[in-house]
């Protein structure tokens, strides 16, 4: 990988990722994705790996295990030719051409084109039992819109943790198949938008818990309910749930990119023209939910993956391809004396 000119590199394995490939591989561009290695936050294959059940991806009926799906569209890109390494890229040096791209093991790639696709990951509270239920789908999720309506969370009493617009339209959203939602939220005034927050507060399915925090995640396969605290007082109590929804946002996996692209407050990368997904540095695009903070689905994700991947071969294109595939020169040996 050191001496070889790769058309296109791919940093993520999510369905951003996975779908850049598939394109990229089948307009014979050999991409390499670098799907990470596996940590306590993450794991290749991104979000989905840690969702028992999706049911609003097209073309499964009945749904499909989140696992599964991401296995799926890893073995469609590898199918095509796409090459994959176990490992993380954390330093992108755009100074030159082709890009010089340092991984976690310390090996060098240069590529001529580079499709960040590193998505993002939910905040989670940090208790063990909330990650454990989360990780084996046990009724702990950080997206209602994905997993609300399964029949597991249908005429239960949810719990949404939250208190800014994500939080407000979570709740309203389970509303549709909750039998009662309850807001949990740290302080006594929500930090939603007035709008946001009026319309949860008149809603006769949503009731509120200020002042209060989770303590504690009770249950053994599937949550059964909640140790609450009262942020004042101290004072602990349970709440029985058949669900809980964390939405205190979600952290861009951008860290390794800071000072190389535009990033916005939050850290998702900025690209330079709205439903485009090209960034200031011109041949490094953005895909998935490291560029979306608004919708944040697997599909939405797999969408600009595509977009990504054909805006890469355009400007291939449009570059020449002279040197793709091929090896770096040598690098010229000084003369003695």
């Amino acid at each position: 990988m050191e001496s070889r000119i790769e058309d296109v590199v791919i940093i993520g394995s999510g369905p951003a990722g996975w779908t850049a490939a598939v394109y990229a591989a089948r307009a014979r561009l050999e991409p390499l994705v670098f799907e990470g290695a596996p940590s306590r936050e993450m794991i290749p294959g991104g979000q989905l790996m840690f969702t028992t059940e999706v049911e609003n991806f097209p073309g499964f009926p009945e749904g499909i295990d989140g696992q599964k799906l991401m296995l799926e569209m890893k073995a469609q890109a590898e199918r095509f030719g796409t090459r994959v390494v176990t490992d993380d890229i954390v330093e992108v040096d755009p100074s030159s051409r082709p890009f010089r791209l340092r991984t976690a093991e310390g090996n060098v790639v240069h590529a001529r084109t580079v499709i960040v696709a590193t998505g993002a990951r939910a905040n989670w509270l940090g208790l063990d039992n909330e990650e454990r239920l989360a990780q084996t789908g046990g009724g702990v999720s950080a997206c209602a819109v994905c997993d609300g309506a399964l029949p597991a969370f249908r005429d239960q009493v949810l719990a949404v943790v939250g208190g800014g617009d994500s939080a407000m339209e979570e709740a309203l959203y389970l509303t549709k198949f909750a039998r009662e939602v309850v807001l949990i939220h740290r302080r006594d005034t929500f930090r939603a938008s007035p709008i946001m927050a009026e319309r949860a507060l008149e809603d006769p399915k949503i009731r509120v818990e200020w002042n209060t925090e989770v303590s504690e995640v009770l249950g053994e396969e599937f949550i059964t309910g909640l140790r609450l605290r009262d942020t004042g007082t101290g004072e602990e109590r349970e709440l029985e749930v058949g669900g809980l929804f964390l939405a205190i946002g979600h952290t861009p996996n951008t860290g390794f990119l800071a000072g190389v692209l535009d990033l916005d407050e939050a850290g998702y990368i900025v690209t330079q023209t709205p439903w485009r997904t090209e960034t200031k540095v011109p041949g490094i695009f953005a895909a998935g939910d490291v560029m979306d903070s608004y919708y944040r689905q697997a599909v939405t994700a797999a969408g600009t993956g595509c977009m990504a991947a054909l805006e890469a071969e355009r400007f291939l294109a449009h570059q020449g391809g002279e040197d793709a595939g091929h090896d770096l020169p040598a690098e010229p040996v000084a003369a003695e004396g």
